[in-house]
């Protein structure tokens, strides 16, 4: 193949088609020289050219191909020193793919040819592999950049508003019987018409998408018939990931992808993904060398500072990005304007967000990384979600992020199963939990709306087997069950596993109901599980990452749909009043005009709870007035609204106990709506209560009732 090279430009880094050519640009910060090799699109295992890229500016290497066109497949192949000692594992035998590329044509074909060192040698990672990796890495892949966005437009959903869905793009699909098998599991799928009209029909405002760049099943889950599911292991921070795709591997996953986020757009539905810029598929020094080890493996990962050999590892899986670093800052800078410019994305959420916030050892909320966040005009203005904590020490940062931020609220998650659990003294923390959790973010400026609360993630026990399970069933994983949380503290209602006994199923379907209503109706930003709604099932495996199967999937023939309808009122109840979704904190104050708080606290006699009652040990029990007469939202129009106020009682004791309400100046009349001790959760029927009267609550259940607002 007669191939004619150009120097080219240094950026924009990557492989970018100009529609005459491609210009190849790589940042290679220590290297002797870089080869770029081309190969054929019909057999990927053939090289047709190798390039030997003379150009370097600002220690990036580059050239331009005249000629070249989308679909071609690439890879590099860097010289330099192998040290593993001084941090350097250059390897030219292995080809290695661009950080930069915007499609990665296949997945990896585990072979001992991958790792820079001879497997089994004595001398481990110091020794040198001389064999070629070509033939089992999957190439890098020039794409066309150009597509016809029509009229899309992004939600913009603020986060007062939003309700976010956590899903997985091959799982919500794969089992779904109303989509064409050729598309299930894929990114076309997710845009199908009976995917949109599910996720409109629920209400949710956004799907948080589990990881997608495209990332790596590590060799020894491979070997035991497992894969990487959940997909926490990324190798290319620019490519969608190729197996979510059903009509191509030559960059047609792009278009697939941006034909989703189109679909999803036009349903008014926002797009964020959970992004893994904390660590690579490369492992540790044992790992294999598949891109930037071998490309400038100082200049992307935080190593050992007395013996460079070796790897900071925050994150558990071997390695940590160290986004310190100029290079590696530059990488993920870019990659996050790359997928809100040109694939349209409306926010990210951080795994494990503090390895991130690492100045050398300690995790410094106001490091490099966000300091560049904040004044990019580009990615500052959408949603950033934290998980705002790593494995490393003093990595628990939830409370902690900077202005601008959301984050996960882990605590928010531990309180209210607790509560619920029947744990005892936990009246003080439910409060602050359902309230915003202002001991955590009012200090900083930040609004209730910085918590992202949730029950259930994709991490554990999913909705349906937390109230199910009081142990983990993890064997299937391959871990003789040491994987995965220890253990779920008495969850189980009394039977572990599945059961025909009416009570035992009665009570399990009543706990999800409480925590599903505690969820929705807290301040701050809620978050559902996909297949939650459905009473999803893993049978046990709080830990289910490496199955993609029957286990992980969601199984909509089995849906429980008397949990999807109260699921679904229970999301419209919450949208249709501003009451549960404030912008800012509740004061404590009188309201001008009224005399009556903004929020009020109350005991079952029906008085308002004084200071010493929050310490009482064994008391399960307590009611919440919130105003919503004498204070304006702002509605979905940015109009100001006021709304019903509302009244709410929670009941975790096993035993019922009978509430009287509050006097008449809290409401003239109270109207029962909700009650999760009835299979249907909102009353068909609904009573209506003076004010002092009593009402009886259930044992673990809560009742919410409403106090309409005068329009007259």
């Amino acid at each position: 193949m007669q191939i004619n090279v150009y120097p080219g430009s240094p950026y924009p880094l990557g492989a970018t088609w100009d529609g005459k050519g491609v210009n190849f640009a790589l940042y290679a910060g220590n290297a002797t020289g870089v080869d770029l090799c081309l190969y054929d699109a019909k057999d990927p295992r053939k090289e047709i050219a190798e390039v030997k890229l003379g150009e370097h500016t600002h220690q990036i290497w580059h050239a331009y191909l005249p000629g070249l066109k989308p679909g071609q497949l690439y890879g590099y192949r860097v010289h330099g020193p192998y040290e593993p000692e001084q941090g350097n594992r250059y390897n030219a035998n292995k080809l290695l793919i661009d950080p930069y590329a915007k499609a990665i044509s296949g997945t990896v074909e585990w072979h001992d040819s991958l790792f820079g060192y001879e497997v089994g040698h004595e001398d481990e990672d110091l020794s040198l592999s001389e064999s070629d990796s070509a033939p089992y890495l999957p190439k890098s892949v020039v794409v066309n950049q150009q597509y016809d966005w029509e009229d899309d437009k992004a939600p913009k959903i603020p986060y007062h508003r939003s309700i976010i869905y956590e899903a997985h793009v091959k799982g919500f699909t794969m089992l779904h019987p109303d989509i064409p098998d050729k598309i299930r599991g894929t990114y076309k799928g997710m845009a199908h018409p009976e995917s949109i009209k599910y996720l409109k029909e629920l209400g949710i405002t956004a799907v948080e998408f589990m990881p997608v760049h495209h990332f790596i099943t590590d060799r020894y889950l491979k070997e035991k018939g497992l894969t990487n599911y959940w997909g926490y292991n990324s190798i290319g921070f620019f490519a969608p990931d190729v197996r979510y795709c059903s009509n191509g591997t030559h960059g047609e996953q792009v278009v697939e992808f941006k034909d989703m986020v189109k679909a999803l757009h036009k349903a008014g539905i926002e797009v964020i993904l959970d992004v893994v810029y904390n660590h690579t598929g490369e492992g540790n020094h044992m790992g294999p060398t598949l891109s930037f080890k071998g490309i400038d493996n100082a200049s992307y990962y935080r190593l050992v500072e007395d013996n460079k050999r070796f790897y900071m590892d925050y994150t558990g899986t071997g390695n940590t990005l160290n986004s310190s670093l100029p290079s590696a800052l530059r990488l993920i800078m870019d990659s996050l304007r790359y997928w809100i410019l040109e694939m349209h994305v409306d926010g990210f959420r951080f795994d494990l967000a503090s390895a991130l916030a690492r100045e050398l050892h300690g995790v410094d909320k106001l490091g490099s990384f966000f300091d560049i966040i904040h004044q990019d005009p580009i990615i500052s203005q959408v949603k950033l979600i934290a998980e705002p904590w790593d494995v490393g020490e003093g990595g628990y940062q939830v409370g902690n992020f900077p202005a601008g931020w959301t984050e996960w609220n882990g605590k928010y998650r531990d309180c209210m199963r607790d509560y619920w659990r029947g744990e005892h003294s936990m009246l003080a923390e439910f409060a602050e939990r359902f309230t915003g959790s202002s001991d955590l973010y009012q200090d900083d400026y930040r609004r209730p709306t910085a918590s992202i609360n949730f029950i259930t993630a994709h991490d554990g026990f999913t909705l349906h087997d937390l109230v199910s399970y009081n142990e983990k069933h993890n064997l299937e994983n391959g871990e003789d069950n040491n994987d995965g949380e220890s253990h779920n503290r008495s969850w189980n209602c009394g039977v572990e596993g599945p059961s025909d006994d009416p009570a035992v199923l009665a009570l399990r379907q009543k706990q999800k109901r409480n925590l599903l209503t505690t969820l929705l109706l807290s301040q701050g930003v809620p978050m559902l599980v996909a297949g939650d709604e459905i009473s999803r099932t893993q049978k046990g495996n709080n830990n289910a990452y490496c199955q993609d199967n029957e286990i992980s999937w969601l199984n909509w023939e089995e849906a429980d749909t008397k949990m999807l309808r109260f699921t679904r009122k229970l999301i419209k109840f919450k949208k249709d009043h501003p009451a549960f979704g404030r912008r800012r904190w509740f004061q404590g104050q009188p309201i001008k005009g009224t005399g009556v708080y903004d929020i009020a606290w109350f005991l079952p006699e029906g008085t308002e709870m004084d200071e010493e009652h929050w310490s009482h040990d064994y008391a399960k029990s307590l009611a919440v007035f919130l105003n919503g007469h004498g204070i304006h939202f702002l509605g979905p129009k940015g109009e100001q609204v006021k709304d019903d106020s509302f009244y709410l009682i929670f009941n975790a004791h096993h035993e019922p106990i009978t509430y009287r309400l509050p006097s008449k100046r809290y409401g003239d009349k109270w109207i029962k709506i909700l009650d999760t001790s009835s299979e249907g959760g909102f009353e068909k029927e609904p009573e209506t209560y003076a004010p002092r009267k009593t009402i009886e609550v259930e044992g673990r259940s809560m009742v919410l009732l409403l106090c309409p607002l005068d329009k007259s």
